[in-house]
């Protein structure tokens, strides 16, 4: 495991105080390490989940040849440009029932959507392609000339998932799509990594738990809701630690506590230079932290680095409680590694959302195993004129609709100040203006990080 020093060693040009935003995921890249641990999950239990090892077909996809429509099964070979084809009807085939007849040239079996292809039939004219008669009780059907080629409609055995190949590889989240797929195999169960533990409360004598009178300089603690919807969202389990006052046995009892619980703690408040408060002191004491200045908009303030789970006092935890009544819920689960990976986030509402976003979710996801764990970014025209200095990354709160001409647009939600947390619940992405960006005019390309099944 390396320490901050080494990582910072090995980055080119590292800066703690001018780090760039996209050193940032480099750094942490190096820092967390995913879980080990794993279990086995009925697939209605495995939503959102990352496997732990790769899922191999013990079945081919389809099964069989089959046809992709209701229609007809033929010899594609008997089809001659420009001339209509007549069948006579000699069966049905229907789906999970093999049809067992024998097909002679100038006829064909009607099929329906998913039924095994009759042994020498290699083509499926749909049902409304045809024309159908009959004759003294039997029935013929006639395909007009060139509506249709040699092998159309036909699935072929193993089209979707070969026998004994990967499925799904090792690190995939496991969607609705994906669980699916599983099911598809006739597979019940999927091995998993283990759901990971994040640690979080908020800081400083200035917040508020919902539920206390208002007092003049304080303010209701709306960060610790917003991180625990965004790691909901995620699927990992949430140790929630409450709010923490500014006082030295408190904060070193939080985060010991923490520490010995969960895989990554997340704070808010107490990493800005300068701060009148302990929770900076608390970090250097109790673990490898580094405190970093980055270059980027919001959200400059950021601490990360390990915070040690030796040395827990239970006892003392117990009487030094933040006043949260729902701190410390959590304690029957201890975490027995070398500690938790701690990101040290800015005060401010917004803040808190865009350093999450761009830097804690994917450093989560590695740890949960992903392997996808870069959020997307799209291009979009800009509707409005930007100010944008080079130099640092800016997140800017965006509504992103679609133009007449079906391209995607953006404009701003207005007020871009950090603390105004209105803007987040208008916006639905994030407009990324990069480090070296300057101004954007209208009609610009601009990079949009979009919010859909993330917040």
């Amino acid at each position: 495991m390396k320490t901050i020093a080494q990582i910072a060693a090995e980055l080119q040009g590292y800066d703690p105080q001018a780090l760039k935003a996209a050193d940032v995921n480099a750094f942490l890249d190096r820092l967390v390490e995913p879980v080990t641990a794993t279990e086995e999950l009925p697939l209605f239990n495995a939503l959102g989940r990352v496997l732990a090892r790769d899922v191999v077909s013990p079945i081919s996809v389809p099964p069989h040849d089959n046809s992709a429509m209701d229609g007809y099964a033929f010899a594609g070979a008997q089809l001659a440009k420009g001339q209509p084809l007549t069948l006579h009807v000699v069966g049905t085939a229907l789906a999970g029932k093999a049809w067992a007849g024998s097909v002679a040239a100038g006829e064909c079996v009607k099929i329906m959507t998913g039924a095994i292809m009759p042994a020498g039939l290699d083509t499926v004219v749909p049902q409304e392609f045809t024309t159908s008669t009959t004759s003294d009780g039997a029935q013929h059907i006639t395909i007009a000339a060139d509506v249709l080629q040699l092998g159309d409609n036909r699935r072929f055995k193993g089209e979707d998932l070969m026998e004994g190949g990967v499925a799904l590889a090792r690190g995939e989240l496991l969607t609705p799509a994906a669980l699916g797929l599983v099911a598809s195999l006739g597979l019940p169960t999927v091995t998993v990594v283990r759901r990971l533990r994040v640690a979080y409360f908020s800081t400083g004598d200035e917040i508020l738990s919902l539920g206390e009178p208002p007092r003049e300089g304080a303010v209701y603690d709306s960060n610790r809701y917003t991180v625990f919807g965004l790691l909901t969202r995620m699927g990992v389990e949430v140790i929630d630690l409450g709010v923490v006052r500014d006082e030295p046995a408190l904060l070193e009892a939080a985060f010991r506590h923490a520490a010995q619980q969960a895989d990554a703690i997340i704070t808010s408040g107490g990493v800005s230079v300068g701060e009148a408060d302990h929770t900076r002191t608390m970090m250097k004491k109790l673990g490898d932290v580094a405190f970093w200045r980055i270059a980027m908009r919001p959200g400059r303030p950021m601490a990360v680095g390990r915070i040690a789970n030796a040395g827990f006092d239970e006892k003392k935890a117990s009487s030094a409680q933040p006043s949260s009544p729902e701190s410390y819920q959590n304690n029957s689960k201890l975490h027995p590694g070398a500690g938790a990976v701690l990101f040290g986030l800015p005060g401010n509402p917004v803040a808190v959302m865009v350093t999450f976003l761009a830097f804690v979710r994917p450093a989560l996801l590695r740890m949960m195993g992903c392997t996808r764990t870069a959020p997307p970014l799209l291009r979009a025209v800009s509707t409005e004129a930007m100010r944008k200095k080079p130099g640092r990354t800016e997140y800017q709160r965006g509504l992103v609709t679609t133009a007449p001409d079906g391209t995607l647009q953006v404009c701003t939600t207005g007020n871009q100040g950090s603390g105004v947390l209105s803007s987040m619940v208008q916006a639905n992405g994030l407009i990324v203006l990069h480090h070296g960006q300057g101004n954007v005019a209208v009609g610009d390309m601009v990079d949009v990080m979009v919010f859909d099944g993330v917040i």
